[in-house]
């Protein structure tokens, strides 16, 4: 038994240390090609929601380099002015000037508290944000909660459902009008391949009758689906365009509520470490869906690795996406 546990990890560790090579190479080829030139955001005005940690952190990071005023929507401020430091400091020692509006540098940084588990932080954030910003071209709504126990918002909703789906549609609603007046502007909204094993329960949203935390977080990703589907029919001819994708399996902070065994857990950290993809690769889509000039125009579309992809049935049922907007908009009080 010792000798076959012996092999295995030999094997593994093999493994591991092939697939490592090969990524080095994919990982440069992704970020070329998601990334484009610097410079290429330049002027325009991107808040990214949950900027602070994996995928929104790495998001934020590319579109700064290329000259993108980053606005990081955090509920954690000590946070995010500690990672705000960490990328001006990754910035100077890639030879990169100090973020700011220096037309030759990275665009600038600007760090604001957005609670999205309450409703009352969403609408002050817009508030101020709609007070001191004139313009806002690209919004990431990348913020997210995975599988955790059953907990309520401020509001009373299932913390996934709400945080997921509830707190980025009245956010998205909210910045609407200012999207409009920055057209041509685009709506980035960041969902997962695990929307499949989700279903739309209009008879138990919150989850109050049965709680799977799983299946939870896989209807808070179709609602994401839904949404993007709609928003988009409801915004034709505005010249402000919404797409969804899923950023594949990815090594961050979104499982912190995945219990695995302590023994486990070395066995785990190698098989994620070769199989997961890191942040800068997950957020390649992001970026692309942002920045890229291949994109003007294309609207509720789901996409994963830079290419579209084709939904289930089930994400692109019409009648289910118009009855939960306007379920939604009950909800989080737009319409009483």
């Amino acid at each position: 038994m010792a000798v076959a546990t012996a092999v295995a990890l030999l094997a593994a560790l093999g493994g591991t240390l092939w697939l490592a090579a090969r990524r080095i190479g994919g990982t440069r080829a992704q970020r070329l090609h998601g990334g484009g030139d610097s410079g290429l955001m330049r002027g325009k005005t991107v808040l990214i929601t949950g900027a602070n940690s994996g995928l929104g952190r790495a998001t934020a990071a590319e579109l700064l380099r290329l000259g993108a005023r980053v606005i990081m929507g955090c509920r954690d401020r000590a946070r995010a002015e500690e990672a705000a430091g960490q990328l001006r400091r990754e910035l100077r020692q890639a030879g990169d000037p100090s973020p700011g509006p220096d037309a030759g540098g990275p665009g600038e940084l600007v760090i604001k508290e957005l609670d999205l588990a309450s409703l009352r932080s969403v609408r002050a954030f817009c508030q101020e944000l709609l007070q001191e910003e004139p313009r806002l071209d690209v919004l990431i709504n990348n913020a997210g909660i995975f599988q955790c126990p059953y907990m309520k918002t401020e509001d009373g909703f299932e913390m996934q459902f709400g945080v997921n789906h509830l707190g980025h549609f009245l956010l998205t609603n909210l910045l609407l009008g200012l999207l409009k007046s920055s057209a041509p502007s685009r709506i980035v909204v960041v969902s997962s391949k695990l929307y499949k094993y989700g279903d739309i329960n209009f008879e138990d949203l919150n989850s109050e009758q049965n709680y799977n935390k799983s299946f939870c977080y896989s209807r808070s990703k179709l609602a994401n689906i839904l949404f993007t589907r709609e928003l988009a029919r409801r915004l034709e001819g505005t010249n402000v365009t919404v797409n969804v994708l899923h950023p594949g399996i990815v090594r961050t902070n979104l499982g912190r509520y995945v219990h695995i065994p302590l023994l486990a857990k070395p066995l785990f950290n190698l098989v994620s470490w070769a199989f997961f993809k890191s942040p800068l690769e997950g957020a390649q889509t992001s970026i692309y869906l942002a920045s890229s000039p291949e994109i003007e125009g294309v609207s509720g579309k789901y996409f994963g690795d830079c290419k579209e992809e084709e939904l289930l049935p089930k994400a692109m049922d019409e009648s289910v996406a118009r009855k939960l907007w306007d379920i939604s908009e009950v909800m989080v009080g737009i319409l009483k």
